[in-house]
Order: C-alpha cells, then structure tokens, then sequence
C-alpha cells in the first residue's frame, strides 16, 4: 500500500481503482437481464396455455367501466364537483388489473416519462417506437437510453416501406407534399398493425398540448384500433412532466431544453419562439395539427 495525496492509503500497484464499480454495474445489468427474462418466460407460458380474446364489444365495456371509476365528476375546485379524477398511478393500476401484460405504451421519445411511469407498475411492459426513418438523432439517441435505463422491452414499430423504398413509390421527400400520406404510411399503418397484439395502449397525450387535445379522456375506447385506450397524464402539465422527470431522474430528449416542446420527425418539426403553442413546430406553414395517431 502507497499513501495518496490527500493521507488516504491508495490501491496496491497494479490494482484497478474502478474494478469494484465495473463489477457492481456488472452485477446490476445480469440481475436486470435475469429478471427480463423471467418475465418473458412467463408471458411466453402465458400466451402457450392460451388466453381468451376478448371481443371489440367486451373491451368496450370495460373501457365504459373504467371511465366510469377514473373520471372525475364536475370540475375541480368548482361547487357541484363531488369526486376527483384519478391519478396517473390510479390509472396505471386499473390498467394492470384489467389487461396485465397485453398493454402497449406508445413513446414518441420526447421523453422517458410515460414509459417510467406504467414500469413502475407493470415492468418489462411493451414501449411502442415509432421507428419512421425520420427521426431526430436526439430522439434515436432517447430511444437507447430508455432501452438501457429502464425495466421495459422496447419495440421497434417499421413501415413496411423503408424511406428509399419509399421515395421510389411515391417520389421524394413525401411529407413536403403530401404530409398526411406521409404520416400514415409511416406511423399510423404500422402502429394499427402492431395494436392488433394488445388489448389496451397507454399514451402521453395531455390536455395543455394543443386545442385539439383540451377533450382528452383518461380512458376510452379507441373504435379506429378496436382496443382501450388510456392516457393516463392528461390532466398534466408541461410544468408536471419536467418537474417529474426531474424527481425521478428520468430520461429527456435534449431537443425539449432547446426550443422543441413538441418532437416529431426532423423534417417537419421546427423550433418554437416563446410564448408559441407548444405544438406550433409541427408541420408548420401546413394546415396540419395532429399526425393521425390520436384522431
């Protein structure tokens, strides 16, 4: 042993003064992945003994109870309002118990918020990415370090046209001239055929996001996919997400500290100016609002 510079007793020579710390992160990514498969394990013996479909109809019925329950009744904070809406973990808890594992989250990756949120609850859920081929490297980059932060399983959602393909059927550049084409053929078709598989998906929307999105329900069933649909921080704030996040340590697109409060594709998203509608960025100068996804 060699004394340091600050009176402490150094590491013997030759020894790797981090060695301890590779092997505890180590330990912590084979215990992790352990734990995935178990419960991939399970929900493969699951699905091997066979559960019953339940019908558009029968989702329906639950999706009507479930508002029933979660929803508020009257205003908060207005005279008549006698219960509440329930809370995003309230939300997530009625979701577990009446779907357990076939629940999808779908994340843009403006954030790893939502996604932390129904893990918390249901671990090594389904995260749906959109994967278009457009996307913002900052996105991308979000995308792995939720894979790797968090206890979910990320799914990679593609067209069936990748972009070169694509352009060779319908001409370059698509969303310049036909956005709406565009964002079908790249995210809503896909995500359709991806729903299929589950019965319920969870999304991030929120109500402050835009006046299209003032109406959002907590839970509802979503008759375009045939499954429940359920957006459990609706009544959240921009404000809310980022004081969260912060709480948390929760993952963030870099992009949303620097003028992108909205994030979609790069091509069609621009920064917004301060005092803007959070989603002014997107498909601006077109007389576009939303992608399709939740209209």
């Amino acid at each position: 042993m060699t004394a340091d510079l600050t009176g402490g007793t150094a590491a013997p020579a030759g020894t790797d003064p981090l060695a301890a710390l590779r092997a505890a992160a180590r330990a912590r990514t084979e215990q992790r992945e352990s734990a995935k498969a178990a419960h991939h394990a399970e929900r493969a013996r699951q699905a091997a003994q066979g559960r019953e479909t339940r019908s558009p109809d029968e989702l329906r019925e639950i999706a009507r109870r479930g508002a029933e329950l979660l929803h508020g009744v009257g205003t908060p904070g207005v005279e008549g309002a006698t219960r509440p809406e329930a809370t995003a973990d309230e939300v997530v808890a009625w979701a577990a118990r009446e779907f357990g594992t076939s629940v999808a989250v779908a994340c843009s990756m403006a954030d790893a918020v939502l996604p932390h949120v129904v893990a918390a609850q249901i671990p090594w859920v389904d995260v749906l990415f959109l994967d278009t081929g457009y996307h913002f490297a900052e996105t991308v980059g979000t995308r792995d370090a939720v894979e790797q932060q968090l206890d979910v399983t990320i799914v990679d959602v593609r067209p069936e046209l990748t972009v070169a393909q694509q352009d060779a059927a319908h001409g370059k550049d698509l969303f310049g001239r036909d956005p709406a084409l565009c964002c079908q053929l790249r995210k809503v078709e896909p995500l359709h055929r991806t729903l299929a598989g589950y019965e319920v998906w969870v999304t991030g929307v929120r109500r402050d996001e835009a006046p299209t999105r003032t109406g959002t329900p907590l839970v509802t069933f979503d008759e375009k996919n045939g499954l429940v649909k359920i957006n459990p921080l609706a009544a959240w704030s921009f404000d809310d997400l980022l004081a969260y996040a912060a709480r948390h340590q929760v993952v963030l697109n870099p992009l949303l500290h620097d003028g992108y409060p909205s994030i979609g594709c790069q091509p069609c998203t621009r920064r917004v100016a301060p005092g803007e509608d959070p989603r002014a960025g997107r498909w601006a100068g077109l007389d576009k609002t939303e992608c399709g996804l939740h209209v």
